[in-house]
């Protein structure tokens, strides 16, 4: 525009008023143009959405990985040796107390029962005839047609016969045992695993041959350290505090391998009798309900449980939250409408909001999302957020 002007004025001095008039006017148009260009190519001033600061009390939760297990664990062993003929349960199925899982050949034990049977009728037969002999010369003796010896003899005879009848009775009662012991079955009702023999095998008692697990309700078994302990423990048995929760016998959580939380809550049952003297933990168990069966053991997952509340603890959504080589910022929106980059300490996180314990005041406005674009003293024009979910 300048070169223009001297162009107009300084180049040609001589121009007669009327040119000069249109040259004016020519000028005005070309910086009128320029001005519009200008203000068509200004940066448009970002929306950003933002978040207020809000204070509420929340619980404090503390988590630690826990181990499943059934809630009675039933190694099957036979009582009697012999060979496998038959199994009858469905590997991985449900059983009952008292079903048959496994049966072992049967006629030794018959057999034998059939013995036992025959030797006390022996010792029953011979009992009778000791009675009689007794019976008979008890009068003689005392009328002394006999010698009393031999009465005491027939005595003797008689108490022998006894004898020999009650142990009769205790081998037929051993041998219908053993006979019944030919049908292994479950102990508990629960989950019946895989077998741990085929048909023909020959087992005995030291033999494994499956395992059944009650696993409704399913244990979950879970270390914490002697300090973590001790706490709980002075917390249980405090008399009156608003800002404690008891541990022993609280309601907790169990979070699956996926990330899950599985619906029913469950409860803390006991501790273990010791310290691990190798880790310095101690082992913690929960029980938790398992209808359907849907929790097996050996799974892993966590376990949550609420240890106290925090008073008046300020929140903000996670995604309001950049974290960048262990440091924490948010991107505060003041009321000029400008970006102040500010370092916070988080610590617990409830839902999908973080609380802050440090670097924030209730009121302030975050922007939520999109942080690596914003610089500090970046003008922004803020818009509430909407956050499906969070706050809740």
């Amino acid at each position: 525009m300048n070169y223009a002007v001297r162009f107009l004025f300084g180049k040609v001095p001589r121009l007669r008023s009327g040119a000069v008039f249109l040259a004016v006017a020519a000028l005005g148009i070309f910086v009128s143009g320029c001005n519009k260009t200008q203000a068509t190519t200004a940066t448009p001033v970002p929306e950003v959405e933002v978040a207020t600061v809000e204070q509420r009390d929340v619980p404090v939760y503390s988590e630690w990985v826990a181990t499943l297990d059934g809630y009675v664990n039933a190694q099957i062993r036979p009582q009697v040796s012999g060979y496998i003929i038959k199994q009858n349960y469905t590997e991985g199925s449900v059983v009952r107390k008292a079903q048959v899982l496994f049966e072992i050949d049967p006629r030794p034990f018959t057999a034998a029962l059939d013995r036992a049977k025959g030797d006390l009728a022996q010792a029953q037969a011979q009992l009778g005839k000791s009675i009689l002999d007794v019976e008979r010369d008890t009068p003689l003796a005392e009328g002394k047609a006999i010698a009393k010896s031999q009465l005491d003899n027939e005595v003797q005879a008689k108490l022998g016969a006894q004898a020999a009848v009650e142990s009769a009775k205790a081998a037929v009662e051993q041998a219908e045992l053993n006979l019944e012991w030919t049908k292994v079955t479950s102990l508990v009702d629960g989950i019946a695993g895989i077998a741990q023999v085929q048909i023909g095998n020959l087992v005995g008692p030291s033999s494994n041959l499956t395992s059944v697990s009650q696993v409704d309700p399913i244990k979950a078994f879970f270390p914490i350290n002697e300090h973590e302990y001790l706490i709980a423990q002075s917390k249980g048995n405090a008399s009156s505090s608003e800002h404690t929760i008891r541990f022993f016998g609280t309601t907790v959580e169990l979070l699956l391998a996926d990330g899950r939380i599985y619906p029913q809550k469950g409860k803390v049952l006991l501790a273990d009798r010791q310290v691990d003297p190798n880790t310095g933990t101690i082992r913690i168990v929960a029980a938790f309900p398992n209808p359907g069966n849907i929790l097996r053991p050996g799974q892993y997952g966590r376990v949550r449980v609420q240890t106290s509340m925090k008073r008046d603890a300020l929140l903000i959504p996670q995604s309001a939250v950049a974290q960048s080589q262990g440091s924490y910022q948010v991107a505060v929106v003041g009321k000029d409408h400008k970006v102040n980059m500010r370092t916070v300490r988080p610590s617990e996180t409830v839902e999908t909001m973080w609380v802050i314990d440090q670097g924030l005041k209730l009121g302030e406005q975050v922007a939520v999302g999109g942080l690596q674009q914003l610089r500090e003293g970046t003008l922004v024009a803020p818009k509430p957020a909407h956050l499906s979910g969070e706050g809740n």
